[in-house]
């Protein structure tokens, strides 16, 4: 008789699981399916991220070109911070010395070069004269600037 009960709670306890199983099996897939979906919203929020942050820097460089002026309409050239620092160490000039060249202060050169702010457009004109001069016509310039656009006097040798 308690051989009888037992195989009776095994058999019971077997047709239990199966149907638990059975009953599970759709709550399972339908958990799956839901994983899969969750997990392809991710990518897709990830991607449209992705794409406002790059239209968010193309509005934010069109607004420089408009208010910073860095490039005049069908102008090929443009303002880079290292530019401005590789023209003025290819000339051989302290940030005063080529602010004044370009007409502007020593400080707003360094604020340039560290891109802190940018030129203005005749500023950025200016920077453009200057990247076709060589070393002798830089000084020159400043020179002249330094004495109000005239040639400076020579010294006269009393013999």
């Amino acid at each position: 008789m308690s051989k009888l009960v037992a195989v009776l709670k095994d058999e019971i306890r077997r047709l239990a699981r199966k149907e638990v199983r059975a009953q599970t099996i759709t709550t399972k897939r339908a958990a799956v399916a839901h994983r899969h979906d969750i997990a392809r919203l991710k990518r897709l929020i990830q991607s449209f991220q992705k794409q406002v942050e790059h239209l968010a820097s193309q509005i934010s460089q069109q607004a420089g070109d408009r208010g910073g002026a860095e490039r005049d309409e069908g102008s090929p050239n443009r303002f880079s911070a290292r530019s401005v620092r590789a023209q003025r160490r290819r000339l051989k000039l302290s940030a005063a010395d080529y602010g004044r060249l370009v007409g502007v202060t020593g400080q707003t050169i360094y604020q340039w070069e560290q891109g802190k702010s940018r030129p203005r457009k005749s500023q950025f004109g200016a920077l453009i004269a200057v990247r076709s001069i060589g070393r002798r016509a830089a000084l020159e310039r400043i020179a002249g600037a330094a004495t109000g656009g005239r040639k400076p006097r020579r010294k006269v040798r009393k013999q």
